[in-house]
């Protein structure tokens, strides 16, 4: 009886909390747990995936399964996880911001738009500024999280062919940090962000324009089972990605290129690069690491987002319509 007395004090001090959270930080916190999952189980499909993109010769003419071989003989299990704790440090702000900044996106432009509707252009807007929104106050993270993952560090007093052994070595998070900004200042820490955001505002827009569309036709009663989110977030991200992929590529090499010893021009621009890579490199390259990062997208993507969903339910955040009468509620009370 004692033991379920204090179990029901602990359930009752957690309601409390909970009920005492502004709507915005039970999506904040929501985000970045989604996002911090899903980025874990699939990072070591995303550091292949960056050894793909970014041309490492002893990589790229090895392919995938090479590469995952190679990776294991030469780093161990944890070579797969080399800038996943950069990856980690930025994926949990930027899925907070991200899945908050769309919540409120979407609110305020119903309550600033009446007319607009609440269709699948409505998802399609909110999530493209919450794309951009997230990347300008993440991209940095992400940069570091590149280059850690584009480092191939062999085992200690083991000579490693294919291993460039003369690139310069970061220890780690800051380190990489300390050494991007005394090299080429703020403005280094953001190359590569305008194909970021080129790639996020459509990426991003269509991932929730496709994801919001499926659950609309799916029965009300159906909406919060785990199997529907996964489907519905697995074939958002798949197709959101193939249509903005190219730009994704043109951001790594950008990324990389000041710590590859490669002699290939220097990229300006991301028009620019795009036609640069792909007359220098082949447009096959735009697509290089594309069909790995199928594999990455559908479980990242699809766990994002169920995710999500269950972290929403239990920090009892409103549906979309729900949340809207409830700021109209609470406007009209303000004026009365």
């Amino acid at each position: 009886m004692e033991k379920k007395g204090e179990e029901r004090e602990l359930g009752m001090f957690f309601d409390g909390i909970i009920e005492s959270m502004p709507l915005f930080a039970k999506q904040f916190i929501a985000g970045g747990v989604a996002g911090g999952l899903a980025k874990t189980v699939v990072a070591p499909l995303e550091r292949v995936k960056i050894l793909l993109q970014t041309r490492r010769g002893e990589f790229h003419s090895i392919g995938i399964f090479g590469s995952i071989k190679k990776i294991a003989t030469t780093e161990g299990i944890l070579g797969f996880y080399r800038g996943n704790g950069a990856s980690v440090a930025r994926i949990v702000p930027y899925a907070a911001l991200h899945y908050m900044a769309y919540e409120q996106y979407r609110r305020w432009i119903i309550n600033g738009f009446p007319d607009f509707g609440r269709g699948p252009v409505l998802d399609l807007v909110a999530g493209s500024f919450a794309g951009g929104t997230a990347v300008l106050f993440t991209y940095p993270l992400d940069l570091i999280r590149t280059k850690l993952a584009y480092q191939v560090v062999g085992p200690p007093k083991i000579n490693v062919k294919g291993v460039v052994s003369t690139e310069q070595i970061y220890r780690g998070i800051l380190d990489c940090f300390s050494k991007t900004y005394k090299g080429s200042g703020l403005r280094g820490l953001y190359r590569g962000v305008a194909p970021s955001l080129y790639g996020i505002f459509p990426y991003a827009g269509l991932k929730f324009y496709f994801y919001e569309e499926m659950k609309r036709h799916v029965p009300g009663e159906q909406k919060k089972k785990i199997m529907v989110n996964l489907v519905c977030g697995s074939v958002a991200g798949l197709l959101g990605q193939t249509f903005t992929y190219p730009l994704d590529v043109v951001r790594r090499q950008m990324q990389v290129q000041r710590v590859s010893a490669s002699n290939n021009p220097e990229l300006k621009g991301t028009m620019g690069s795009l036609i640069m890579i792909a007359q220098n490199q082949g447009w096959k390259q735009l697509f290089s690491g594309l069909s790995i990062n199928y594999l990455k997208v559908v479980p990242s993507t699809a766990i994002g987002f169920t995710v999500y969903e269950i972290m929403k339910s239990s920090l009892r955040v409103p549906s979309h319509d729900e949340a809207v009468i409830e700021v109209v509620t609470n406007k009209r009370n303000l004026h009365s």
